[in-house]
């Protein structure tokens, strides 16, 4: 995982940009549909990241507020 990550965030993009290129040469106008479709998942995918990042922010702020209000039990004496 070490290499693979950065070597998928090189390459995706440059996939991406000659998968355009190609289809500009192939079908010309239509390589804008194209870019639109990937304008779309992108956003969908940030949408996702974006939701996921605000419940964990919004699951810790309230760990804290019941770490805050409620104090720890005192220890108990059974033995």
């Amino acid at each position: 995982m070490r290499i693979a990550k950065p070597l998928l965030l090189v390459t995706t993009p440059i996939g991406l940009a000659i998968g355009l290129y190609e289809g500009w040469r192939l079908a010309g106008g239509l390589v804008f549909i194209m870019g639109a479709l990937m304008l779309v998942i992108a956003a969908a995918f940030g949408s996702v990241v974006w939701t996921i990042r605000k419940e964990r922010r919004e699951e810790e702020e309230r760990k804290r507020a019941q770490a805050s209000e409620s104090p720890a039990p005192p220890p108990s004496a059974e033995s």
